[in-house]
């Protein structure tokens, strides 16, 4: 059955559910999340984006980033799309939210009303093939300065994360 994605208003509220790829079709505002990884020396984990995906194929990325399922919490669709994509688990925290709009060359729009958590990790990291291609801890300072000289390698929800200057708790 296709996976289907929860539809929000701009408060959060459920309005109801659609199928993924109509929903980024239409460009329906739906619930998601983004997670951030850091680990022990302050460096946060990236990697980019398998291109096979359906849209940002190849884009550099936050560790982790999709959508909780009807009758799923965000939190827990958090913790099962980690393990899932990126090989691993870690206790997450929701750090802030906010609402963004992007469309792309072949027709898909994500309009996201964007959940971010972040959590710690030093251990393995064991990413999925059809997921991420290629996966790295970077400096703060160094993928700041990178994304201001080359934004178009990253994903357009992760250069608004850190563009807004959260306080990721370091």
């Amino acid at each position: 059955m296709p996976e289907q994605l929860i539809l929000v208003d701009k408060n959060d509220k459920e309005i109801g559910s659609a199928e993924k790829m109509e929903v980024h079709k239409q460009g329906k505002l739906h619930r998601a999340f983004s997670i951030i990884i850091f680990n022990s020396k302050g460096q946060m984990l990236i990697h980019k984006r398998a291109k096979t995906k359906y849209h940002c194929g190849g884009l550099w990325t936050n560790a982790c980033c999709s959508h909780p399922l009807v009758g799923e919490s965000t939190e827990k669709a958090a913790h099962r799309r980690l393990k899932e994509e990126m090989g691993f688990d870690t206790d997450l925290k929701e750090i802030t939210a906010f609402v963004y709009k992007a469309e792309f060359d072949n027709g898909l729009t994500e309009n996201e009303f964007d959940h971010v958590f972040v959590g710690f990790y030093d251990g393995t990291v064991k990413p999925n093939k059809a997921e991420v291609d290629e996966f790295k801890f970077v400096d703060m300072d160094d993928l700041k300065k990178d994304m201001k000289k080359q934004p178009s390698k990253y994903t357009p929800w992760f250069r608004i994360i850190m563009e807004k200057n959260i306080d990721f708790g370091l």
